[in-house]
């Protein structure tokens, strides 16, 4: 049985933060592996701003060094709405005797009570949530409502950086620097293709 980890987002682009989560989950839960889950119309958004070709090959730019690290294809290739919980439903039925840890910052723990059936989701996942900037979570805050949250919560630590693909593209498109806060090999990707620059 492998310790699995999932790591959903748009990734529109991917950065630091998203690396930053899932090495620091993988190395706190001791993972085996991570996925990538890019959405292909996540509910709560209004579409990404780019294509899921550009956004996946700009996922394996960030991750093509790190065997551990995987791409999942189970939100673009099926049809809408797409909610985390039916994602990780069909995870589980394509990983049956992995351990399922579902990736996520804070800030969503702290929302958690919103997302669509909050229960079936903590029963095929357990939540390993970051410190993120300004969220105030823990694992009982919706203990009336979710009474076994507290139980499927792992609760750890990352570097407190407020990355955020929003301030990134705004940054692109004023001309402004991105080094360092988006991997080279995606840095390159969206200049080699000038992204986000004619919107």
């Amino acid at each position: 049985m492998r310790r699995l980890g999932i790591l959903g987002g748009t990734f529109d682009p991917p950065h630091i933060g998203h690396l930053i989560l899932a090495e620091y989950a993988r190395d706190a839960v001791n993972l085996d592996a991570v996925l990538f889950v890019p959405a292909a119309d996540p509910p709560h958004k209004h579409g990404a701003r780019l294509s899921v070709d550009h956004r996946l090959a700009m996922i394996t730019c960030a991750i093509d060094h790190r065997p551990e690290f995987a791409i999942s294809r189970v939100d673009i290739d099926r049809p809408g709405p797409h909610y985390t919980v039916d994602m990780l439903r069909i995870l589980r039925e394509h990983y049956p005797q992995d351990e399922l840890y579902f990736i996520m910052g804070g800030d969503s723990l702290r929302d958690f009570i919103k997302w669509s059936r909050p229960k079936e989701l903590i029963a095929l996942a357990k939540l390993v949530v970051m410190g993120r900037p300004n969220a105030d979570a823990f694992p009982h805050m919706h203990e009336e409502l979710l009474p076994n949250l507290a139980d499927r919560v792992i609760m750890t630590e990352s570097p407190m950086l407020g990355v955020s693909s929003t301030d990134i593209v705004e940054r692109i498109r004023a001309g402004r620097s991105v080094r360092y806060v988006v991997p080279d090999p995606v840095l390159s990707y969206i200049d080699t293709h000038r992204l986000y620059r004619d919107e």
